[in-house]
């Protein structure tokens, strides 16, 4: 089962690894390769938290973005899913703030404990401390889309809900816009893993969200195969009907 301590160790990993990962950035500034320094971005924010993890958590599983996947994790326990820098191209663009860090603990395929930090934006948010339910949304829903890969799916959505869209970086960032009240919807079909994931939908349920799969199913973590293809977080007033736009369509 999961702790109070788990929640807030949760949230200071993903704090620090942000802190680190804002101590590289500055290498943009002084006419670093954008591209060396998203590399070590990624890297170093992976050794911190797998360090640390060890270090706490010696007889956890732990399952990175930037690491080997070991199939013992799929007969732990407890598994920590981590995205050490998700929006790296976003953390190579020095005006941008959309990229985040991503920590989460599962037990029995839910996202029990975890925190999602925006650095740049001096934000960390967890489930030690739930975000206060968003505030009522704007009178037309706003519907987060990728910045670089919008979907048929999320037009098809602004179209049917009379809503528009809202290009934004990372999914990090996406759900998070929904958890602060900056956006309505964040319906995504394009494809991601279980790291994009997890550690964003704990802190959106905790925060009161509602969080499913496209179709309105459950979600499910530490799969065998960790690729996740679809992902629904939003108000739960626009929930039914985005679920009756997906399976119209």
């Amino acid at each position: 089962m999961d702790t109070q301590a788990d929640h807030r160790f949760a949230a200071g990993l993903a704090r620090d690894a942000g802190r680190l990962l804002l101590s590289i950035r500055p290498e943009l500034w002084s006419g670093g390769d954008p591209t060396e320094v998203r590399a070590a971005g990624d890297r170093r924010s992976h050794e911190l938290l797998v360090e640390r993890l060890a270090t706490a958590y010696p007889h956890d599983a732990v399952l990175s973005e930037e690491a080997k996947d070991n199939p013992e994790r799929l007969g732990a326990d407890r598994v920590w899913i981590v995205d050490p820098l998700d929006g790296t191209r976003e953390f190579g663009e020095p005006d941008r703030s959309d990229w985040a860090v991503h920590v989460a603990l599962v037990i029995d395929g839910i996202a029990r404990a975890g925190s999602v930090a925006l650095p740049a934006r001096g934000m960390t948010l967890s489930t030690a401390s739930p975000p206060p339910f968003p505030p009522n949304g704007a009178p037309r829903p706003r519907i987060l889309v990728s910045r670089t890969r919008p979907t048929p799916l999320a037009e098809l959505l602004s179209e049917r809900l009379n809503g528009h869209l809202v290009p934004m970086g990372s999914a990090g960032a996406k759900a998070m816009a929904v958890v602060l009240g900056e956006a309505d919807i964040y319906a995504h079909s394009g494809g991601q893993y279980e790291w994009d994931s997890a550690a964003p939908v704990a802190v959106a349920a905790a925060a009161g969200l509602h969080v499913s799969r496209l179709d309105g199913s459950p979600l499910s973590y530490n799969q065998p195969d960790p690729y996740l293809p679809d992902l629904l977080v939003c108000r739960p007033e626009y929930a039914e009907r985005v679920v009756d736009v997906v399976r119209a369509a």
